[in-house]
C-alpha cells in the first residue's frame, strides 16, 4: 500500500499484521527500529532481523549509521517506530536518497503489540 506524506509525495507501507507474518517466516528482510535506546526498554520484538538505529544517529550520521544490510539494498527493510511517524519520516527520507526496498510499518510497535503481539509491550 502506497500513502500520501507531508508533500503527497508516496511512500510504501504494511500492516503491523503482514510484518507479523514475516516475522513468522524465514523471509531475509531487516527490521529497521529508529526509536531510541531508552523506549526498548518498554517494548521490543524479539527477533535477529531487528537493527536499532536511533533517529538522533541517522541524524548526525546519515546513511552512515545504517548498517551494511540496509545500505547494501539486497534486502527489504521494513521501518518501524512507536506509531509510526519517525518510521514514516525515515522511510522518506531514504526513499529520496534512493535507496529501493524500504518500508514504513503503518501503527508502529504499538500497534503490533495491540494487534499482534502483546508480549513486546507497551508505553
Amino acid at each position: 500500500m502506497l500513502r500520501p506524506y507531508r508533500e503527497k509525495i508516496m511512500y510504501p507501507e504494511i500492516t503491523v499484521a503482514e510484518l507479523g507474518e514475516k516475522i513468522k517466516s524465514e523471509e531475509k528482510f531487516v527490521l529497521l527500529d529508529v526509536r531510541e535506546p531508552s523506549e526498548l526498554n518498554h517494548a521490543k520484538i524479539a527477533d535477529n532481523r531487528l537493527e536499532l538505529v536511533p533517529m538522533s544517529q541517522l541524524s548526525q550520521l546519515g546513511v552512515k549509521a545504517l548498517p551494511e544490510a540496509v545500505r547494501s539494498q539486497q534486502i527489504p527493510v521494513y521501518v518501524l517506530c512507536h506509531h509510526g511517524s519517525r518510521s514514516a519520516q525515515a522511510t522518506m527520507w531514504l526513499i529520496r536518497l534512493g535507496y529501493k526496498n524500504i518500508v514504513n510499518v503503518s501503527g508502529g510497535i504499538d500497534a503490533y503489540a495491540r494487534k499482534v503481539d502483546s508480549s513486546v509491550g507497551f508505553y
